[in-house]
């Protein structure tokens, strides 16, 4: 099981900065202005041979009462008592701040240990500063610039300390975790699905911009709850909203449009375009809502891509559908793109509606739960394994070597969505074709249109290795 880092402190010492090193990636934006994070980024962190998770927080702040600050706050407490290990970031150039001692102070009282580390060290011109870091009470200050990467094997070497006990989080160790999850959660593949309609439907609406998202949301609701317009890009932020449809409680996520990556310029766009890939995240459906006069463009093919990489269930809404003469031949037009466009989630169920006039809208929710019930579903093992002999009967797997690839069993792992683990002593050995047919045979016999399906290959342990 991997560990999680969590980087706190005032705005505007560094944190972004090291989280984009720590990632290898830019994925959090990094400004000389105060403030720019806002929500809490996780990323997927290697230090050496350390993997863990690192977070991202806002910057810390006095507030209260429900202003900007204090949920940026309220976050950021979370990301802390959520993790294993705190990094508590201060600015060696700037010297420790009243806003450092008074953090510094509330960190000493949280049962997450804390590692201190000084940013802005580069050159010894943070020197004085980190000196003065000793007084927080939180060890030695270790010395870093996160800009340049220096200080980072002694932050690997804190961190080590912290790692022991947690194993590196490879593909073997997570299928171990999510069967220990499943049994301790009481999860049957043999039980039949039933939705829990205490928890809220969470659905997310994305597409390019100005092609209906938030005119079909005010649809959906029955009244202007957001603001539309002829103009692309009217919302900025991911807009949750919670409602009652048929007795059952959804959370719908109005979100901004997803222009490519080439076009988004301005700062505030990426800040609306990442705030739409943690809606994506958060949802379990997701609509992509489409243009009928512009289906289908290389932007919308990428969305639905982002979707299947997160495992939510898809749907596609073909909005503006009433501006469309040959309404059949222009649905079995798109039917045939997107499975030639979108072939590893085959099957996704395409809505036809006008969010203006209302027309088609009636059909979308009824279709939402039906994705939401084959994102949930659970295959017995019996079933699975039945299957498994008479798939791999009518196609053996490549041999390996010269060696046949034998598949001893399978079973279901997770739903949400449907997971699978199939065991063989030669689990490395099975190409990324052979994969796909299992794939494409699971989706074709349980009936599981247009939702991901994981199918891990793992390699069962032989007994006698450890002996002589």
């Amino acid at each position: 099981m991997s560990f999680t880092v969590a980087i706190v402190g005032r705005p505007n010492v560094g944190k972004s900065t090291l989280f984009n090193r720590l990632v290898g990636k830019k994925l959090a934006l990094v400004d000389d202005t105060p403030g720019v994070t806002r929500d809490r980024r996780e990323g997927d962190a290697h230090l050496g041979d350390l993997s863990f998770k690192v977070v991202d927080t806002a910057g810390l702040e006095e507030a209260t009462g429900d202003s900007l600050e204090a949920r940026m706050r309220r976050q950021t407490d979370q990301a802390i008592a959520e993790a294993d290990v705190c990094l508590l970031l201060i600015d060696a150039r700037a010297g420790v701040t009243p806003l450092d001692k008074r953090f510094a102070q509330i960190l000493r009282k949280s049962p997450t240990p804390v590692i201190l580390a000084a940013n802005k060290c580069e050159g010894g011109a943070g020197q004085a500063g980190r000196m003065e870091a000793y007084e927080l009470g939180l060890g030695a200050p270790l010395p870093l610039s996160a800009e340049h990467g220096e200080g980072l094997s002694d932050l690997y070497d804190a961190l080590a300390a912290f790692a022991d006990g947690f194993a590196e989080n490879d593909e073997e160790q997570a299928l171990e975790d999510a069967l220990a999850d499943d049994e301790a959660e009481g999860f049957d593949p043999d039980a039949p699905y039933e939705p829990d309609l205490e928890a809220p439907l969470r659905i997310a609406m994305v597409g390019r911009p100005n092609v209906g998202k938030s005119t079909l949301v005010n649809q959906l609701l029955g009244e202007d709850r957001m603001l539309t317009g002829p103009e692309a890009g009217i919302t900025r932020d991911s807009i949750g909203i919670e409602w009652l449809w048929r007795g059952r409680r959804v959370k719908l996520w109005d979100t901004a449009g997803m222009r490519r990556r080439a076009r988004v310029v301005a700062k505030l766009e990426k800040l609306s375009v990442a705030d739409t890939l943690r809606a994506i995240r958060f949802a379990e459906v997701v609509v992509v809502v489409l243009d009928a006069s512009q289906p289908f463009e290389r932007q919308d093919l990428h969305i639905a891509d982002l979707v299947e990489q997160e495992g939510r269930g898809l749907l596609i809404a073909v909005n503006k559908w009433d501006t469309v003469t040959d309404t059949q031949t222009t649905l079995r037009m798109l039917k045939e793109e997107l499975e030639r466009l979108l072939p590893q989630i085959r099957g996704v169920p395409i809505v036809t509606l006008s969010a203006l006039t209302g027309r088609g809208t009636d059909k979308l929710m009824p279709a939402i739960e039906r994705v939401h019930t084959f994102w949930n579903a659970r295959v017995s093992t019996a079933k699975l394994n039945r299957w498994l002999e008479e798939t791999v009967s009518r196609h053996q797997p490549p041999a390996a070597k010269g060696r046949p690839v034998n598949l001893k069993y399978m079973s279901q792992v997770k739903s949400r969505p449907p997971t699978f683990a199939v065991f063989s002593s030669r689990a490395d050995e099975v190409p990324t074709s052979y994969r796909r047919y299992l794939v494409n045979g699971l989706r074709e016999t349980f009936d599981l249109p247009g939702i991901p399906i994981r199918l891990f290959m793992r390699k069962g342990r032989n007994p006698y290795a450890k002996k002589k």
